[in-house]
C-alpha cells in the first residue's frame, strides 16, 4: 500500500502540503506507535508509518532520520508549526486525525499494515 492511499483510506488530513509526490507514493513497509521519541529510534523501520500523538519538531527530525514512510498524529494532537516546516523541508509526509491512536492502529491493520 502506498501512503497516498492510507491516507486516503482513513480520510487522513495532509498536515504536510510540500511533500513531493515520491513520498506520497513511497510503499507503507509496516507499523509502528509509541509516543516516545527513543522507542522510535530504537525500533522503528525505513518504511514504516509511526502513529504517534507528538507534534514537536523531534519528531520530524526522528522520521527523517529512520526514513519512515509517514507519521501519523492521532487523537488530535497539536503540531507545531516548526514541525510541518522541518517535515516539509526534509520531504516528510505527517498526517492527522481525531481518531484515538488504538481505533487508527485497528484500521490500519485491517487494511493490511504490519501483515507479513
Amino acid at each position: 500500500m502506498k501512503v497516498k492511499e492510507l491516507l486516503d483510506e482513513l480520510n487522513l488530513t495532509l498536515l504536510t502540503k510540500d511533500v513531493s509526490e515520491d513520498a506520497l507514493y513511497a510503499e507503507v513497509e509496516g507499523g509502528y506507535a509509541s509516543d516516545l521519541l527513543s522507542n522510535a529510534m530504537g525500533q522503528a523501520q525505513p518504511g514504516m508509518v509511526w502513529v504517534t500523538m507528538q507534534g514537536h519538531q523531534n519528531v520530524a527530525a526522528v522520521a527523517s532520520l529512520i526514513g519512515l514512510a509517514c507519521v501519523i498524529v492521532a487523537g488530535d494532537g497539536p503540531v507545531a508549526e516548526e514541525t510541518l516546516h522541518k517535515a516539509n523541508a526534509n520531504d516528510i509526509v505527517i498526517a492527522a486525525t481525531k481518531e484515538p491512536a488504538f481505533e487508527l492502529i485497528g484500521k490500519m491493520y485491517e487494511l493490511g499494515v504490519g501483515k507479513n
